[in-house]
């Protein structure tokens, strides 16, 4: 197979993916998960938990914090190295003028390694529906017209790989930073 015929498959199932025509209330459904997996937003969230959170819920919340800064520096130099654009469109003009290169998809890899990393923390239900969600982001990406479906595909699976990586590093972290976990 060709690099030219991957293209063209991947073009051909991102069309297929794409929403027609904004407005609706599918297209608004697919702007919410889209926005959904922003980092800002999970960062946000996630030091309110670190900061007035009770139980086990301040340290999961750094645990994934610092998860998602690193797995956002990691995907960054990737987009900048291979430098993909996104697919032509009007929607997300956010991402299109901070980060105009597609490949991979940081929401995707954020949201899969989340949901990995959900499931390893637990509780339970907070890992199932975390699972849930991470497809749903993936695809309204695609939805949505921000990107291609090779981008949440490789995304997707980066973030299941990180999200191992960090269930099994962080063990051995949180003994030298006891001021943080």
């Amino acid at each position: 197979m060709t690099l030219k015929t991957l293209v063209t498959w991947d073009k051909t199932i991102t069309g297929q993916m794409k929403a027609a025509a904004p407005g609706k209330l599918p297209w608004k459904i697919g702007e919410f998960f889209a926005h959904s997996g922003d980092s800002w937003f999970w960062m946000a969230g996630l030091a309110v938990i670190w900061l007035f959170g009770r139980s086990s819920w301040p340290r999961t919340a750094a645990i994934l914090m610092i998860s998602i800064v690193v797995q956002a520096v990691f995907v960054l130099a990737i987009k900048f190295t291979i430098k993909r654009s996104r697919p032509p469109g009007e929607w997300g003009s956010i991402y299109r003028n901070t980060d105009p290169h597609s490949f991979p998809s940081g929401h995707a890899t954020r949201a899969f390694m989340l949901a990995v990393m959900a499931l390893g923390l637990g509780p339970l239900w907070f890992g199932l529906a975390v699972l849930i969600w991470a497809p749903l982001v993936s695809y309204a990406r695609v939805y949505v017209g921000v990107h291609y479906f090779s981008d949440i595909l490789v995304g997707g699976l980066l973030g299941l790989l990180l999200g191992w990586l960090f269930l099994y590093v962080f063990p051995f972290l949180i003994p030298f930073f006891p001021y943080i976990f």
